[in-house]
């Protein structure tokens, strides 16, 4: 069971990573055990003196009928006091903010893995895009003559 925010590698430089439990209620955990979720546009928010992970989507339980929360309703992220004041001072500096990367289960605890980003620009994307095709097309290149 992983759940893995592809779109964040693409669009930012990740800075720093962190690991922060999730707090879920019981609809949630088992939607995402079957693996329901997405956290494509999802991000971290700080409120007051907590930090908060908004617009991650977490389908319904097919079986939940109406106990299931709202599927994009906030949720509160759990982090070491040091770590996150930290954060929270770094995120008020100009062009940073906060994504999570991956959810996953860790003795039977769900934690995400949130880091630290800066977004990129067109350009890096593009360079990030041909540094991938041509590591493709080594690979490929490696195997044919690898067969031969």
């Amino acid at each position: 069971m992983n759940i893995e925010n592809r779109k964040a590698f693409h669009d930012f430089h990740i800075l720093e990573k962190y690991e922060a439990g999730l707090m879920l209620e019981g609809c949630e955990v088992k939607s995402m055990r079957a693996g329901k979720a997405n956290m494509r546009d999802a991000f971290a928010q700080h409120r007051g003196n907590e930090l908060w992970l908004v617009n991650m989507h977490i389908d319904p339980y097919f079986q939940g009928a109406h106990n299931n929360p709202d599927p994009t309703r906030a949720r509160k992220l759990l982090l070491n006091k040091n770590e996150l004041a930290k954060l929270i001072g770094r995120v008020r500096e100009k062009g940073l903010t906060i994504v999570p990367l991956r959810a996953y289960l860790k003795k039977n605890i769900f934690k995400v893995e949130i880091a630290l980003v800066k977004a990129k620009k067109l350009y890096d994307k593009r360079d990030s895009i041909k540094k991938k095709e041509v590591n493709r097309e080594m690979q490929r290149a490696l195997r044919s003559r690898n067969r031969d």
